[in-house]
């Protein structure tokens, strides 16, 4: 049964109130709970008060904790707060002094990252912080041990194809963590998911080759885990505060600024000026909900982009004679994958002869769409079953749920297919 925990705060001192037995028992700890598991901080036992006394505290932090000990001696809790959250062990050494460490908790495994749910500017800039939008390759970085670990939106590990990140396990030679965010590559001063392909398609020896010639960059904008502490249930402003005090910024990473108190129309102007494909909003009191598209998150457009599945292919005509003119695309809908048009330019010869090669191996005989296809789109079309994922830009969806004018941007092999759905 979740319990009720009050934090009054006197910097650096703070009081905490646990709910236990009809009562709150108290802790004074002098110099604030600590934030490393390898340090202990004194906390000095004090007489407990009736539950009804916490309306009169100046409350910093509430909410509810987990108990799996409690007795004369030790208490160990889990706090579930806003500004506070994680495991402590709360230890009698003399009378009633006592002292309390946070406990290491490992790293949650299988997490995916967060994705926005939103569309459009908030009607409001209170309660509300902004971050550009990068058109990259999204990426959990796991930092244990000195080493680092790169999963994929899909939940693929695509540490092989960036070896230059390694480097920043070591950074964090104490402090293992969880980061999220993105790989670019950048050509003449702004992100091109274009020249990043060749960087995603590459591992081993091929990887390595490409570090000078195609250099990336990981921008990370959240941390989820950090010491031992989990923070997914902390507030997205909070959480920021802790990424910038890492100080990441080194060879092939760094940390882009977060804009809180900040216009949001001013931020989408400077993104606009930089071209970039839009900004990113975010609720200051969300907490990191793995794997969700949240509302808590809205993304500002500048540029349309979507993921796209591959559903068949038409024979190219002329230059193309012999290869892919068009692929034929769908997103994920309850009713199935619908179709949403044609993509047939912004493919090079090498993108041409991979599709082929992609698509040979999934050739089906029927169309995998759950919506109807033009007639004059059927008539010369070779099916794929729909594993493929790949990007687009487009200028509008239209009445009849088509892409305008799609340009295609590149492969997406970190995107599982079925979580292609029209972005918001």
């Amino acid at each position: 049964m979740s319990l009720v925990f009050v934090i009054q705060e006197h910097q650096p001192r703070c009081d905490l109130w646990l709910e236990h037995d009809g009562a709150l028992a108290s802790w004074v700890i002098p110099k604030g709970l600590p934030d490393d598991p390898a340090v202990n901080h004194l906390a000095i036992r004090t007489e407990d008060q009736r539950a009804r006394g916490a309306s009169s505290l100046r409350i910093a932090d509430s909410g509810t904790y987990d108990c799996s000990t409690w007795t004369d001696r030790e208490v160990k809790i889990t706090l579930h707060g806003s500004r506070y959250s994680g495991a402590y062990a709360l230890f009698q050494t003399d009378g009633d002094q006592w002292m309390i460490h946070r406990e290491q908790v490992p790293a949650p495994r299988g997490l995916l990252p967060m994705l926005a749910g939103g569309t459009g500017m908030p009607a409001s800039d209170e309660g509300w912080g902004y971050e550009m939008k990068w058109d990259g390759q999204r990426a959990l970085a796991y930092v244990e041990d000195g080493r680092v670990r790169l999963i994929g939106r899909s939940g693929r590990d695509i540490t092989e194809s960036y070896p230059e990140l390694a480097a920043l396990g070591p950074v964090l030679p104490r402090r293992g963590a969880v980061l999220d965010g993105e790989i670019v590559a950048f050509e003449k001063g702004s992100p091109s998911f274009a020249a990043l392909q060749p960087r995603m398609h590459a591992t081993g020896d091929a990887a390595k080759r490409l570090v000078a010639a195609t250099p990336i960059t990981y921008l990370v904008f959240d941390v989820l885990h950090l010491d031992g502490r989990p923070l997914l249930d902390v507030r997205y402003e909070d959480r920021q505060q802790l990424l910038a005090d890492l100080e990441l910024a080194g060879p092939s990473w760094h940390t882009p600024p977060a804009f809180l108190g900040v216009s949001g129309k001013a931020v989408l102007h400077a993104a606009e000026q930089q071209g970039l494909e839009g900004i990113v909003a975010k609720r200051l009191d969300s907490g990191y909900l793995p794997g969700v598209r949240s509302p808590d998150w809205r993304k500002v457009k500048r540029l349309f982009q979507q993921e796209v599945v591959v559903g068949g292919w038409r024979p190219g005509k002329g230059v193309r004679e012999g290869r892919i003119g068009s692929l034929l695309v769908g997103v994920g809908t309850s009713a199935g994958l619908a179709y949403a048009g044609r993509v047939g330019t912004g493919f090079d010869e090498a993108m041409l002869r991979l599709l082929g090669e992609r698509l040979a191996p999934l050739a089906r005989e029927t169309s995998p769409f759950d919506t109807e296809v033009p007639a004059d789109h059927v008539r010369d079309a070779r099916w794929v079953e729909p594993e493929l994922v790949v990007q687009v830009s487009f200028d509008r969806w239209t009445r009849d749920d088509r892409l305008r004018h799609p340009v295609f941007l590149g492969l997406r092999t970190d995107i599982d297919p079925r979580q292609v759905v029209r972005e918001p």
